[in-house]
């Protein structure tokens, strides 16, 4: 039980798979499918077979996900900023109370403990926006999608979604706020957040994927202080890393 005066500097949490159910940026292609803004045959040609082999667990959902950045980088090119902030509020009005129950009270916890709370995530900044301003985020970034001088949309991305653009606005984040990584808190689920949840005292890795475990699991430091949390159904469930293995005869979970 975690004392309920502990101080913690800031808490940085991921969004997609971490706290929203899927990927913030799978939703807001649907919507541009539906708004004729993408073809419909834009799915059925480039992504339906790597969504379908990741379902079935025989792809890489980041194969997936990528491919689907690039279309939507291509497909809001020369598109006006407010086009897409307004698909962006009504997904997020539409969809953003589609969270998980652990990350979603865990912000209220720390919101109610006055600590600063934080999103790094690679989705767009427009839905990370709208995302942060409905959960109360004190500070927010996105993978931005560069605008030209009439506002446009120019298809170039600057990424949010690896290790090396994380870390790098971990560090300006740490210097803006003058945080003590010692005493904070990071939320993740995919190898896009290793370095974030190496950085604070207090990494949780929220429903983390294989590659990610897998990692934790190969770095003494991180996977010594490290939780892993899992939200199946209503249960949520807490575990150590020398407590999961693909084979294990591990009989107790806490």
């Amino acid at each position: 039980m975690e004392a309920e005066n502990e101080n913690y500097s800031s808490i940085f949490f991921d969004i997609d798979g971490t706290l929203y159910r899927e990927g913030m940026i799978t939703a807001i292609f649907k919507k541009l499918i539906r708004s004729d803004i993408i073809s419909n045959e834009v799915w059925y040609k480039e992504l339906k077979d790597r969504y379908n082999r990741w379902d079935k667990r025989i792809g890489n959902y980041d194969d997936y996900l990528l491919r689907m950045a690039e279309i939507y980088t291509e497909a809001i090119s020369g598109l006006h900023r407010r086009q897409i902030e307004f698909i962006a509020g009504k997904v997020i009005e539409q969809n953003g109370d589609r969270v998980y129950t652990y990350t979603r009270d865990r912000i209220k916890w720390h919101k109610d403990r006055g600590h600063k709370v934080i999103t790094i995530s690679g989705s767009p900044f427009e839905l990370v926006r709208e995302m942060s301003i409905k959960f109360g985020f004190d500070d927010y970034v996105g993978s931005t999608y560069v605008l030209d001088e009439e506002e446009c949309y120019t298809g170039e991305v600057l990424p949010m979604w690896d290790g090396v653009n994380k870390e790098k606005t971990l560090k300006a984040l740490v210097e803006k706020y003058d945080i003590d990584l010692a005493t904070s808190y990071a939320y993740g689920d995919t190898k896009g957040d290793l370095t974030m949840l190496r950085a604070v005292a207090h990494p949780v890795a929220m429903n983390p994927t294989n590659e990610l475990l897998t990692m934790v699991s190969e770095d003494p430091d991180l996977s010594d202080k490290v939780k892993v949390v899992v939200e199946r159904k209503d249960m949520v469930y807490e575990l150590t890393p020398d407590c999961i293995h693909k084979d294990s005869d591990c009989k107790q979970v806490l």
